[in-house]
């Protein structure tokens, strides 16, 4: 039996390419490293940080959101703390919670921790995002809230504004609340916020780890109205805040994205159309979505015959790129697709695109 795939990348950290986890491993800015640099040579990690976050760090990312008034924002141990926490304070026993599948399943685990029910729409077809007239059929008496992961995980779809106003006149209507993870928001081509309509019943979840390249920093955030904070604030599961240096970074990051964000998208968008490049000259292989508004897309193999897993593992083990089987992102479709990352430098995703239609010609033999 092979040893666990994680463990086997892990063990091969620097020889692997990392497609698998939405790791962004593209250039940002050489001041974010400087800075946290600084506060290590300062010793900032002796102390606990203020337990509302680092002072400033939460005023610029509510400014970074155009969020500067009404809002507060709580630092978390990355966005799934803050995914915890919110399920925890505004779900109980017989609620339920429509959302999509694919998705980010983690989330809906959270929500069954709550024992509440996790009412799933295939979207795994065109539009291959949760429609107006599917999120009504699933609402009844018992519904609490809609989580809307936009842009989508794993897919790479979008709600443009009409269909977020139309979600979130459901919301309205239905005295619902929505959790707007907007975890891909600056791969967007575009993003509209829920807020933007629904102020009052939104939380937004944030995370540190895509943009700017800080998943092994676990920072995240949720921003709610400011009278939700003192509900949500008691079912924060680490009271002494999270990691200073990671808020340094981030910090750093929001102040100077203007100097880097562009370019770093840019790179992520033309790794992405040398992938689809690859994938068009493959026999019953497709991108679902293309262009994707995130740093991933799903690749459909479904017409191959070939189980994601089985490819899967023939990458990581034979050729050190490591992709994701869509099993771990969708219960109802995960056998048609893999996932496949694209915010590594550019030569991982060559690598990946030379090996690509060999490795899918030998598992179809």
């Amino acid at each position: 039996m092979r040893e666990d795939p994680f463990v086997y990348a892990h063990e091969k950290e620097k020889e692997i390419v990392w497609m698998s986890q939405n790791t962004n491993q593209l250039e940002t800015t050489p001041k974010i490293n400087e800075n946290i640099i600084e506060a290590v040579e300062e010793n900032k990690y002796n102390l606990y940080p203020h337990k509302q976050g680092i002072l400033g760090l939460k005023e610029v990312l509510l400014k970074d959101l155009g969020l500067t008034e009404g809002f507060d924002a709580l630092i978390t141990n990355g966005a799934i703390e803050a995914t915890y926490g919110l399920t925890r304070a505004m779900l109980e026993s017989g609620d339920n919670v429509i959302a999509s599948d694919p998705s980010f399943m983690p989330i809906h685990h959270q929500v069954e921790l709550c024992s509440a029910e996790m009412r799933e729409i295939d979207v795994y077809e065109p539009p291959y995002k949760m429609t107006v007239e599917e999120i009504k059929e699933q609402v009844d008496e018992n519904t609490e809230m809609i989580l809307l992961i936009d842009p989508l995980n794993p897919l790479g779809s979008t709600y443009d504004r009409e269909e977020v106003k139309a979600i979130c006149d459901i919301v309205e209507d239905e005295d619902l609340w929505i959790i707007d993870d907007i975890t891909y928001r600056d791969f967007a081509f575009d993003h509209t916020l829920t807020t933007e309509f629904v102020p009052e019943r939104t939380f937004l979840v944030y995370s540190f780890s895509k943009n700017c390249g800080f998943a092994g920093m676990r920072l995240g955030g949720l921003i709610m109205p400011n009278e939700l904070s003192d509900r949500l604030h008691k079912y924060r599961t680490n009271v002494l805040s999270a990691n200073v240096l990671a808020q340094v970074g981030a910090k750093t990051a929001l102040e100077t994205k203007d100097q880097w964000l562009d370019d770093m998208v840019e790179q992520a968008r033309k790794n992405q159309r040398l992938i689809k490049e690859c994938v068009e000259e493959i026999d019953d292989v497709f991108l679902p979505i293309y262009p994707s508004n995130t740093n991933m897309f799903a690749i459909d193999i479904g017409g191959t015959g070939i189980s994601p897993e089985n490819l899967q593992e023939k990458l990581l083990y034979e050729h050190d790129v490591f992709v994701r089987s869509g099993t771990y992102v969708s219960k109802s479709s995960g056998e048609d697709f893999i996932r496949v990352s694209f915010t590594v430098p550019e030569e991982g995703v060559r690598r990946f695109i030379d090996i690509l239609p060999d490795v899918i010609e030998e598992l179809r033999s």
